[in-house]
């Protein structure tokens, strides 16, 4: 087991399927103590007996990051299960690619509350908490998105850029007490693609996830920014396939 990583709490937020469920795996399986948000809660209740039935500690609770008073909850959750909060991965994501002359703006709307509003409630919810314990981490997951542009993911793009800007602010805040990562993933195996409803994007993002890595690789990155000791802030790590121009 990973001797920083043993006997943490860590939130993670979209830990039904994805980069989510694989750092709920890795990181219960070197002793961390797991606290799994999602909103489909028949697959959090899942993961949460496997993870048992395995010698994890694990627990879970319905999570919409959009909904401010749903992660207020889910922070308060984690303090009454476990009496602290050490690691807060926010996670949570969608990406429903198109061109903006589709004019989907109901799909931008969805992007913007998931991935910056998500986000920054995770931030709101996690920062007192950390700031009375005086330790602390926040992991928030931007994308390679967040670095470059491409056709059809203006609004995705764009959210994980401001994910890269509210991180690096945070982490200038807060001082030597707290530690802010951001993880940005390229092409990795999950969900995401499969909230695309214009059909082309569709098409197009299957034929480019071909190669894409899995998501426990994000996991072990996650894991090991988790395990830096405490003066060592791991404050970015980019992750692509090895195929990948992007």
């Amino acid at each position: 087991m990973t001797t920083n990583i043993q006997g943490k709490v860590v939130a993670i937020t979209g830990a039904s399927s994805g980069i989510g469920e694989a750092t709920a795996r890795l990181l219960a399986s070197q002793g961390a103590k797991v606290v799994l948000g999602a909103r489909r809660t028949d697959r959090l209740e899942a993961l949460t007996g496997e993870l048992r039935s395995k010698g994890g500690e694990a627990r879970y609770k319905a999570l919409d990051v959009t909904k401010r008073e749903d992660v207020d909850a889910f922070v308060a959750f984690t303090l009454k299960e476990y009496g602290r909060l050490d690691v807060l991965i926010n996670n949570a994501g969608v990406m429903p690619l198109s061109k903006l002359d589709e004019l989907k703006v109901d799909e931008w709307n969805r992007m913007i509350d998931v991935n910056i509003r998500g986000v920054l409630h995770g931030i709101a919810a996690g920062l007192p908490v950390m700031k009375r314990q005086r330790s602390g981490q926040f992991i928030n997951l931007s994308s390679i998105g967040g670095h470059s542009v491409v056709p059809t993911a203006a609004v995705y793009c764009a959210t994980k850029y401001a994910v890269l800007a509210i991180s690096e602010g945070l982490r200038q805040e807060v001082g030597a007490d707290l530690r802010v990562t951001v993880i940005s993933p390229g092409v990795t195996q999950s969900e995401l693609a499969e909230s695309i409803s214009d059909a082309a994007s569709r098409e197009y993002m299957r034929e480019f996830r071909k190669d894409a890595i899995p998501a426990d690789a994000i996991a072990r990155a996650i894991s090991y920014a988790i395990s830096q000791p405490a003066e060592v802030d791991v404050s970015e790590i980019i992750i692509r396939p090895t195929s990948s121009p992007y």
